[in-house]
């Protein structure tokens, strides 16, 4: 078993709030009956998470109401779980159906390939969830210190083994479940979960013996986990950002297993050297038959050797930096039983998505849309929601949400075709015909006016940002080159900005660190460049790079590589963490 070196002073508060909660009950009843605010406890708002609900107010009225000496316009996040980004039309319906009862009235696909549905008053969130249940959809689990939700490469059957892929995926997912009858009883009525897949209840003996929570126990991990499977050649769910990782190893057409990747993650703290982002390491290989209990002898392994002191130090990419990725190895095969092979040979090639018409292997066609910022709205110009729904209501296949906030309309007859490229064109949810390519590479989380952590703005700020990058790629004919830039209002790094060829975090308002280096392939963290510097000297300082890039690359180099190679930023030496270079 692991020494654990490091002493146990004072729990994070968090941990009493977990212990007390009697499996995530909380008094959260109690508080969704209070009808004198629209908030919840703040231990309730804490427990809240685990059921897939965020406690937010509008950001952009604060100060006006604090003037009027009235309440924060409280409302509510719910996330709702999609393993592997996958969407039946009926689940698209009722997602539209309830967006329109909210405050911004919008779908927003997250870049963990679920869905967001910002604005919910409190006396609502039932009837949401309710709805979500009907259609085998959830949000249990979909935030809070439990594994979220499952991602996998998004393309539908690009190979033979995407399905099989796909439904191991799900497995994961369910099997990680929290067990507590608390969602069921605050939300369900007692009704039993409708995961779509049967999800297994029994554990592994050596889980922990909780007779509620075989897995969890009564005080679950100590953060968040994350898990994305990936198909190689595509990366396009950065597998190495994540707690956990396979990497599928596909031999003469048919899959034999997985490459089993431990310690990703992308969030770190402005001033806190101890907080990094790290990429995941390789640590062995595991047949399909492996995946799950690999899977859930990680997460028992992070619940009990996870830092449950400093929650900035909490996530398990610090166990796996404190213990060591032999060290998690070898403790994982002890917990088995057995020993696992070596990580197999396998390559990655980009991270992006694929868009327009591409056929798959069943000879259907699949659609890939460019959906900026990941949210679909009606606006007077572009009736984006309105065309999705209308989509819905005649597409024979499903949907697929990908990592980067976009959308595929899957498993398409070759003979309706031609009627969903009309909905598509009728609607202009076809942006991705004539964007920049470094447009169709951006990613920008939500920040402002809802996120309570964000420092600057991200969503509403990055496509203005990339249009006047766009004057600069017209002058010096780049306007097709994928470059990836990515953007976040804070350090915790929910848009993966430091896989970002162009990263930005936000650190106070108008203000940005600039981050420059990340590869191509997801497989080397970017380098701080420039530190607290506003939209004009963002400008500034890209435009003689991108100026240069044209001139001076080489031959298929791209954008991250040639600031390397030119000396814009350094490669990190392990190409697996950095932490030298956090700002403050």
């Amino acid at each position: 078993m692991i020494a654990d070196n490091d002493s146990a002073p004072q729990l994070h508060k968090n941990e009493g709030i977990k212990t007390r909660s009697q499996y995530l009950r909380g008094t959260i009843l109690e508080s969704l009956a209070d009808t004198s605010t629209g908030a919840i406890a703040p231990d309730d708002q804490q427990l809240s998470k685990f059921h897939g609900i965020y406690q937010q107010d509008d950001r952009d009225v604060r100060a006006q109401r604090r003037k009027h000496k009235l309440d924060k316009a409280y409302s509510f996040l719910a996330r709702i779980c999609l393993p592997g980004g996958v969407c039946t039309p009926e689940q698209w319906q009722v997602v539209d159906e309830l967006a329109n009862f909210n405050a911004f009235k919008t779908i927003k696909l997250t870049t963990r390939q679920a869905f967001q549905l910002h604005g919910i008053l409190k006396g609502n969130l039932k009837d949401v969830i309710q709805s979500c249940n009907e259609v085998a959809m959830t949000t249990l689990a979909a935030c809070g210190d439990v594994n979220r939700n499952v991602m996998c490469n998004p393309n539908p059957l690009a190979s033979e083994v995407h399905a099989e892929v796909q439904e191991i995926t799900a497995q994961i997912d369910a099997h990680l479940k929290p067990q507590t009858p608390a969602f069921s009883e605050i939300w369900l009525d007692g009704k039993p979960i409708n995961l779509g897949v049967e999800q297994a209840k029994e554990r592994s003996k050596d889980c922990g013996g909780d007779a509620v929570e075989p897995l969890y126990g009564p005080t679950y991990l100590p953060r968040k986990f994350k898990i994305a499977v990936a198909i190689p050649p595509y990366n396009d769910v950065d597998v190495f950002a994540h707690c956990l990782g396979f990497i599928a190893i596909v031999e003469d057409g048919k899959l034999i297993g997985f490459n089993v990747t431990v310690g990703g993650g992308m969030g770190m703290t402005h001033g806190n050297e101890k907080t990094f982002p790290r990429l995941a390491d390789v640590i062995a290989f595991c047949s399909p038959e492996q995946v799950v209990p690999v899977a859930e002898k990680i997460v028992a392994i992070q619940r009990d050797h996870g830092n449950r002191v400093d929650r900035a130090n909490a996530r398990f990419k610090y166990t796996v930096e404190r213990i060591g990725p032999d060290g998690i190895r070898a403790e994982l095969e002890q917990r088995l039983g057995y020993a696992l092979e070596d990580p197999k040979d396998y390559k990655f090639t980009s991270t992006g998505d694929r868009y327009g018409w591409n056929e798959g292997i069943d000879g259907k066609w699949n659609l890939g849309l460019f959906i900026e910022g990941g949210r679909i709205v009606d606006l007077e110009d572009k009736p984006l929601k309105a065309g999705m729904l209308e989509i819905s209501n005649v597409h024979k296949g499903d949907f697929r949400l990908t990592a980067n906030q976009n959308l595929i309309i899957a498993g398409v007859a070759p003979e309706d075709r031609e009627e969903i490229d009309a909905l598509v064109e009728k609607y202009q949810l076809d942006a991705y015909k004539n964007a920049s390519g470094m447009r169709r590479s951006q990613i920008a989380c939500v920040a402002l006016p809802t996120c309570g952590l964000a420092l600057a703005e991200s969503e509403r700020y990055l496509p203005n940002l990339v249009s006047d990058l766009e004057v600069i790629l017209e002058e010096a004919g780049l306007q097709e080159d994928e470059i990836i830039i990515r953007s976040t209002g804070c350090p915790n790094g929910c848009g993966r900005p430091y896989l970002g060829e162009i990263g930005l975090v936000g650190k106070v308002p108008g203000k940005y660190n600039l981050y420059l280096g990340a590869g191509f392939d997801g497989e080397r963290l970017n380098k701080l460049y420039r530190n607290s510097i506003t939209h004009e000297q963002i400008i500034d300082e890209l435009k003689p790079i991108l100026l240069d890039y044209a001139k001076e690359r080489e031959k298929g180099e791209r954008f991250g590589d040639f600031t390397i190679r030119k000396g814009y930023v350094k490669a990190t030496p392990t190409g697996n963490q950095f932490h030298a270079d956090v700002a403050c």
